[in-house]
């Protein structure tokens, strides 16, 4: 199973972890599902930006990005040539680094 290191965020995941995931899992889904409550505000239905993330290593093995994914993260705050937005990202065999963004759009987390 390919790992995701998502690496420290003071605010959402202070001391960083590394996690396996099974293939075909969206990043944001394993985020939440291993406790990293990074934020979701439409329900990882590619209809915000609060999910944003930067992937530092492995970007060319995830899923390809949608037309609307990229309408999205034209909006995203910090925007990056490796940005994307986790619940579009869909993980294949490679490894991941992620990097979570300090900021989102959102004035108020809206922790789930």
């Amino acid at each position: 199973m390919p790992k995701i290191t998502f690496l420290p965020n003071a605010d959402i995941c202070p001391e960083g972890i590394t996690i396996e995931v099974p293939k075909g899992t969206s990043i944001c889904r394993a985020a939440l599902d291993h406790g990293i409550p990074l934020e979701h505000a439409c329900e990882l239905s590619c209809a915000c930006t609060t999910c944003h993330v930067y992937v530092t290593k492995g970007l060319e093995s995830l899923s390809d990005a949608t037309e609307d994914e990229d309408d999205y993260l034209d909006k995203a705050w910090g925007l990056q040539s490796n940005s994307r937005l986790s619940c579009q990202a869909i993980i294949n065999d490679e490894d991941l680094i992620v990097e979570i963004p300090r900021y989102t759009i959102n004035h108020a987390s809206e922790r789930h």
